[in-house]
């Protein structure tokens, strides 16, 4: 059992991962070539349909699946499959969940706020100076924090089958 649900876990991590990936290499750049108007009616509606079930089910799933682990793979001494779960789980808790929940979320939630329509061009401009590479940098982190969580579940499970 601890097998399938480290092999779970992993495959979710690789999905979050890949999220945040895609995102730094084709979303942000392509919106970097766009309007500011466009820009933020593009942003809006993505941070809209991202907030769905498929989503939460892998972001929020590692939050009960890495301490779980953690707690399945101690044995004293600890082994390495317990470390490298463990530095998953403190990448992902801190560098993908607080990231995201003290800095992505309230910068989508004020861009949320917007009436874009009833903005002049140059508050357009003034929002977006101080939110795209603010946000794009907190993505980074987050992209750099869960593709290293992902490496250290695939090291855990390659240990796994060393066994």
């Amino acid at each position: 059992m601890n097998t399938i649900i480290l092999i779970i876990a992993t495959l979710s991590s690789g999905l979050i991962a890949g999220l945040f990936y895609a995102w730094s290499i084709s979303v942000t750049p392509g919106l970097a070539k766009i309007t500011d108007e466009s820009y933020l009616v593009a942003f809006q509606s993505m941070n809209r349909a991202i907030l769905n079930p498929a989503f939460f089910i892998f972001f929020f799933g590692l939050l009960l699946l890495l301490p779980l682990l953690c707690y399945l793979y101690y044995q004293a001494p600890a082994g390495i499959q317990f470390w490298c779960i463990l530095a998953a789980t403190v990448l992902y808790l801190l560098g993908v969940m607080a990231i995201t929940i003290l800095g992505n979320v309230p910068m989508n939630n004020t861009l949320e706020g917007l009436q874009i329509g009833s903005m002049t061009p140059q508050e357009m401009e003034s929002f977006r100076l101080g939110f795209e590479s603010k946000w794009n940098n907190l993505n980074m982190i987050r992209t750099i924090c869960s593709s290293l969580a992902l490496l250290s579940l695939l090291i855990a499970c390659v240990q796994n089958s060393v066994k």
